[in-house]
């Protein structure tokens, strides 16, 4: 059984072949080729001897034979494809170098030989930032409503000092600028960057997501720095044998930014796939599938996936499926407008869940959702939790599971905010209900005036606990972000 969304084969991120078949409805392959073009960072305009990193086919190593026609490199892929799924769409992939630095007719020339083919649906279009004139924007524009185009802009690193160390000749801000500009125009982004830039911290290619993350991207391709047989990259390893990350050191990277980046940016590649022949290091970079197969185990070890870390309630919710059974009592200590209600319900199904709350529009809210889902398992309180105690004690050390998720009332009156002399009252009152493998969670927002004094008096009352363990998780340095505190017995 799938479980997870956005897949085909039970990956925890989204696949670009979950995104094709979802869109077209059949099997579709990119079909890499070489249209002979340069780059301005090779050819004088902006920079000499292009990114340091790069190989003599322009990081397009498995694209076609520039000798040859783009026709003849279409069909010599497509053939053996074909083989094997008859029934299958193309999307020609312009890659080796900068797929839009040219003349605005050699490009239409090129793109349009490729779209006149049989079963092409679209293209996907390799560049840099700085390489696409207004002129050719408004082509690709056009283009965009003809057939299913994406572009693919390299960016490897979103700090300076390492671009500049790669010879990327252009600034973030120009990236930036023309994410937004292709964006206006409604056409498809996938952002390339590079784990493992030449002194790099792992906190810094985790800023790099970061970064992608505030910006209306598509898609992302991640790679693993590979250093190249006669490119000025081997001449610095060679010269200053900087750190290579070890395949361990790789795969958790990565998996830490599958869980910090935004759940719909599909996953276009995750892992390097250079030349045997032309690699120097790192050696363990030959084996693409067990990169992929350790990604899986790792991100399975973790039990998470993309996007776990944007949101404070996925970890609410693995710790729930940790500890709850079918069977299992648990509380709902603040329904609000009864989604965690709901969600515990389901997982609940021959148990019992009990809902608090003093707002009678939060009770309505929340028997209305139930209500509408069948669900019947349930008893609802319009007082505040603090009384927790005095309507449940006849389940006194039979909970599994007492949830407070504290702050107001989305979409309510913000003024309404749980208090934390009740809040703390409620806990206190809660240890008495927990069974021996029982939890209390808590998600506080210290994001408003009541949540912060509500945040400081809460963990000074825990600090007082003796018997129990409390842990606290938080997804983001940013103070006023909401963050978990769990209790459970000893």
């Amino acid at each position: 059984m799938n479980i997870f969304k956005y897949t085909f084969d039970n990956k925890r991120y989204r696949t670009l072949n979950y995104e094709l078949q979802n869109k077209f409805n059949s099997k579709v392959f990119k079909v890499s080729l070489n249209a002979g073009f340069t780059c301005p960072n090779i050819d004088g305009k902006v920079g000499y001897g292009g990114c340091i990193y790069c190989s003599k086919e322009g990081s397009g190593e498995f694209a076609g034979d520039k000798t040859k026609d783009l026709i003849t490199q279409f069909n010599e892929v497509k053939t053996i494809l074909e083989k094997k799924w008859p029934n299958s769409k193309y999307i020609g992939y312009f890659q080796a170098n900068t797929n839009t630095y040219a003349k605005l007719n050699i490009l239409k020339e090129k793109y349009e030989t490729i779209l006149k083919l049989p079963n092409v649906v679209g293209l996907s279009i390799s560049t840099r930032p700085d390489s696409i004139s207004d002129e050719v924007l408004d082509y690709l524009e056009d283009l965009n409503k003809k057939t299913y185009l994406t572009v693919e802009l390299g960016l490897q690193t979103i700090h300076e000092r390492t671009s500049k160390l790669i010879n990327r000749c252009h600034s973030l801000e120009c990236f930036d600028e023309m994410v937004k500009k292709l964006k206006k125009r409604k056409i498809n982004v996938v952002v390339h960057i590079i784990n493992g830039l030449p002194y790099e911290t792992k906190e810094m290619m985790l800023e790099t997501v970061k970064h992608l993350n505030t910006l209306h991207i598509n898609g992302i391709k991640i790679h693993m720095l590979h250093i190249l047989k006669d490119t000025p990259l081997e001449k610095l390893y060679q010269k200053e044998k900087f750190h290579v990350l070890t395949k361990e050191e790789y795969v958790d990277i990565v998996c830490d930014q599958l869980e910090i980046l935004r759940d719909d940016i599909v996953i276009h590649r995750i892992t390097g796939d250079p030349k045997n022949d032309d690699l120097v290091e790192p050696s363990w970079l030959v084996k693409k599938f067990g990169v992929l197969n350790d990604i899986d185990k790792e991100l399975s070890r973790r039990n998470t996936y993309q996007g776990f870390k944007t949101s404070i309630l996925n970890k609410v919710r693995q710790l729930i499926n940790y500890v709850v059974r079918n069977n299992d009592i648990v509380v709902d200590a603040t329904v609000g407008n009864g989604k965690d209600t709901l969600f515990l319900s389901n997982i609940v199904k021959t148990g019992k869940i009990f809902g608090f709350d003093i707002q009678k529009e939060a009770i309505e809210n929340t028997k209305k959702l139930l209500d509408e889902n069948n669900i019947t398992n349930y008893e609802l309180f319009n007082i505040s939790h603090e009384y927790i105690f005095d309507k449940l004690y006849k389940f006194e050390n039979k909970i599994s599971l007492i949830l407070f998720n504290l702050g107001y009332l989305p979409n309510g009156d913000k003024n309404i905010t749980t208090n934390y002399k009740s809040t703390i009252k409620a806990i206190d009152n809660s240890l008495k209900l927990l069974n021996n493998k029982g939890i209390i969670i808590i998600v506080i927002y210290p994001g408003h005036d009541a949540g912060l004094k509500e945040s400081i008096k809460i963990k000074e009352y825990l600090d007082s606990l003796d018997g129990y363990t409390i842990n606290e998780y938080h997804n983001t340095d940013n103070e006023i972000a909401p963050y978990l505190i769990s209790i459970s017995k000893r």
